[in-house]
């Protein structure tokens, strides 16, 4: 048991500590595998000039803060009369979106774009050869056993109240939060992801279990990684607000998001080589740590070949369901 608990204490530490999104340029990097997400584009376009903005950019102090600094608009060279006027300000404020990271009532607006989905540790009990809910042979809630979709689904639950309760104490009175993260049909159960799983289940826990059948990887390297992921039901989500009782919710409803992005989508290869960077730019951290560079370059491999060969089913089917909400202070 106390070989357990200390497996269990390293493995939080490590989501504490190192899951970041990819940093840097590079072709794994989030920067190149993300999307625009930012609004002055929505003023200009109903004919307002835009406000000055300070925004707060939020991450784990391992996070990448140079890259993204250096992408903010650059108005060193503007005229001495204010004719290219600084609008936009920005800052990085280092830490756990999980925990409080502002002072009382100094917040007008929040928004969590593809975050809250993350969960703040891989539930105990997943990670646990006693319990039930240990996930043995897989990486990923989508497909396990009912006490391991329990599990995720609590961790989830608890994770969404303590972030509503820490970050409505930093909100203005009058302000707003907007959340889009990950979803699943109301109808599925837990270990039901959706359209999830071709991603962290059809690829990437079949990748991991390649290397183990193979020999390259001990089992247990298998057993004690999981994807800190879940993608919640909007009545979850509705669940979750509820139970934390600081907001009233203004709008909250399921959408569909857009197809990923390749420059050739015809092209396997294209297809393949996106998808697998978009996996390691969200969860390469957290496999280097757990079994090392050349060992997650193998990985990631195997994860390509398996997307370029489903490329067409992924094209066609990657059009992930999101939770969208909005949300004021009670």
């Amino acid at each position: 048991m106390v070989a357990t608990v200390k497996g269990v204490e390293a493995q939080h530490e490590v989501m504490k500590n190192c899951f970041c999104m990819e940093g840097g340029q590079g072709e794994t990097s989030y920067i190149n595998n993300s999307q625009v997400q930012h609004m002055t584009d929505t003023y200009v376009s109903k004919g307002h000039d835009p406000p000055e903005f300070c925004i707060y950019f939020s991450d784990l102090p391992s996070n990448d803060f140079n890259t993204l600094f250096r992408l903010l608009p650059d108005y060193s060279t503007a005229a001495g009369n204010g004719s290219r006027r600084l609008r936009y300000f920005g800052a990085g404020v280092p830490g756990s979106f999980h925990d409080r990271l502002f002072p009382e009532r100094s917040i007008h607006a929040f928004t969590s774009t593809f975050s809250v989905h993350w969960l703040s540790r891989v539930p105990e009990q997943v990670l646990d050869k006693g319990s039930p809910a240990y996930n043995a042979g897989k990486v990923f809630v989508h497909g396990a056993s009912e006490a391991t979709g329990a599990a995720y689904r609590r961790q989830f639950q608890s994770d969404l109240e303590r972030f509503l309760h820490c970050h409505a104490a930093e909100l203005k009175r009058g302000g707003a939060m907007f959340l889009l993260c990950l979803g699943r049909p109301s109808s599925a159960a837990p270990t039901d992801q959706g359209r999830v799983r071709l991603l962290y289940g059809t690829l990437f826990e079949d990748s991991w279990a390649d290397l183990v059948r193979e020999g390259l990887m001990d089992k247990d390297k298998m057993d004690g990684f999981n994807v800190p992921l879940y993608a919640p039901t909007v009545d979850e989500v509705r669940e979750a607000v509820e139970a934390a009782g600081a907001f009233r919710i203004n709008r909250l409803e399921m959408v569909t998001g857009s197809p990923p992005v390749v420059d050739r989508p015809d092209d396997p290869g294209a297809v393949g080589r996106t998808v697998a960077n978009n996996v390691r730019s969200f969860v390469g951290a957290l496999v280097d740590a757990r079994v090392g560079k050349v060992l997650a370059d193998e990985l990631f491999g195997r994860l390509q070949r398996r997307a370029e060969g489903r490329a067409g089913e992924l094209m066609a089917e990657m059009r992930l369901p999101h939770v969208v909400c909005s949300l004021s202070l009670a």
